[in-house]
């Protein structure tokens, strides 16, 4: 704190502070004297980086699906903007036993990346459970980057072969980076084969992946190439219709589901939820939310019944993943506001202990 203020301020406890003397101020004291004021901590794109690498991020997720049980998730608000192929979901969470509260609000816009903008943006609000007290302000495209790519690694920690080495992946976006750096946090990697309709940002995300983490990242020639000889794929894509066919799946094979979120579409066709033993993130949101379900059911190709297990429950043990490797093992995501509120305040725990970040009173 400014050694100016400290005869101002005195901390009651961490991150709130009360004005006890106010001659430097022009307001009236009967109108500050006492008040408690909390200091809010800010975190951007760059801070939130430096205080939530890929591995702390993963173990904060684990823990808060390891307590889902404790968690109220309200059902999220959605707005669809169709004149702006835009869409914004609001998703509050508090997990109990974590202690984890906090409300996010982000925006997916297809057209962005036309405009030099990136397709999902937002904004984090953790709050503290014990008064509601705001505790910090973070970006939240950048949060859902990364608690996207933890939620994966746990998932794939979980469902894929031990021995799995090679991760294709569709997209190569920021989504797409964060996939493949969690995936090499909870299996050691050879080699990540990458497949975009913009061969450019194919060829950048290979190269600087490969020299970020020191493995092979190649660009494939078609989809078909990305499944060839891959024991983990992973769809982090914008498109609403498969990208690649169930045909193509080998046994054995752990696939991650993570671009798709409206019923009206899906990156995985019905083949390929069909011959696999379906873990989602939320049963319910994946039944009103994922065309990659909601559409072979529509078909006739499957029964809801075809869901296994919600990830929480293999997590806690309550429910089986994979029972054999030469299963086909599917993780469907729609994205949790459970996996923002521990990523959250994993981030801004670690952002206090390092200094990271910026403060400002409200």
């Amino acid at each position: 704190m400014n050694p100016e203020l400290k005869s101002v301020f005195s901390v009651i406890e961490p991150r709130k502070i009360i004005m006890l003397n106010v001659k430097s101020f022009s307001v009236k004291p009967t109108m500050i004297i006492g008040m408690v004021l909390p200091v809010v901590l800010v975190l951007n794109r760059n801070e939130l980086k430096e205080c939530l690498p890929m591995e702390e991020a993963i173990n904060a997720v684990e823990e808060g699906f390891r307590h889902y049980k404790n968690a109220k998730v309200p059902r999220r608000m959605s707005i669809n903007l169709e004149e702006y192929q835009g869409l914004f979901l609001y998703m509050p969470a508090y997990i109990g036993g974590v202690e984890a509260l906090a409300i996010k609000e982000v925006s997916v816009h297809r057209n962005n990346p036309i405009k030099g903008l990136p397709t999902v943006q937002g904004t984090v609000l953790l709050n503290d459970p014990k008064d509601g007290t705001l505790l910090a302000i973070m970006d939240g495209g950048t949060l859902t980057a990364i608690r996207t790519g933890a939620t994966t690694g746990v998932a794939t920690k979980y469902l894929a072969r031990g021995d799995s080495k090679v991760l294709g992946i569709f997209g190569a976006g920021v989504q797409a980076r964060t996939q493949v750096e969690a995936i090499n946090c909870v299996r050691s990697l050879s080699m990540v084969k990458v497949y975009d309709i913009n061969p450019q940002a194919a060829k950048s995300f290979s190269m600087d992946l490969s020299k970020a983490l020191g493995i092979d990242v190649i660009m494939a020639e078609n989809p078909r190439g990305v499944l060839d000889g891959a024991d983990i794929v992973v769809t982090a894509t914008t498109s609403k219709n498969p990208v690649f066919s169930g045909e193509w799946v080998s046994p054995g094979t752990h696939i991650n589901g993570i671009g798709s979120h409206t019923p009206d579409s899906r990156e995985l066709d019905s083949e390929t939820i069909r011959k696999s033993r379906l873990i989602v993130d939320s049963r319910e949101s994946c039944l009103e939310e994922a065309g990659d379900v909601i559409i072979p059911i529509r078909e006739g190709e499957i029964t809801e019944s075809h869901i296994k297990a919600e990830l929480g429950e293999v997590v806690t043990g309550e429910k089986e993943g994979r029972l054999t490797d030469d299963d086909v093992t599917v993780f469907k995501s729609v994205g949790l506001a459970l996996e923002d509120a521990t990523a959250a305040l994993r981030a801004y725990e670690i952002a206090l202990r390092k200094g990271i970040g910026r403060e400002i009173w409200l």
